[in-house]
């Protein structure tokens, strides 16, 4: 599961993942395991309900061959808009 993409500036980490996911044809269950989390927490991250750490950013980006530092960018960012704070992540 290595395909490049191109980021929307507005995506999120869960809307990229769910995006990546239906793209590969992946039900929730299987793409879970893949990523080596529970289906409920893809759930959760796929529809941006809580934030998620820096260190499983680093395994997500690890196991779907992307870079670390762009998906968690997307964490980060995604943190600071949940507690109002208008920064982007450089």
């Amino acid at each position: 599961m290595s395909t490049k993409y191109k980021l929307d500036k507005n995506m999120t980490l869960g809307q990229f993942l769910k995006a990546h996911r239906l793209g590969e044809e992946e039900s929730q269950k299987d793409f879970a395991e893949f990523l080596g989390i529970s289906k409920q927490r893809l759930c959760d991250i796929e529809h941006d309900r809580f934030n998620i750490s820096i260190k499983l950013a680093k395994s997500l980006a690890q196991r779907l061959d992307l870079p670390a530092e762009w998906v968690v960018k997307l964490a980060l960012e995604k943190q600071l808009k949940d507690e109002k704070i208008n920064l982007k992540v450089g």
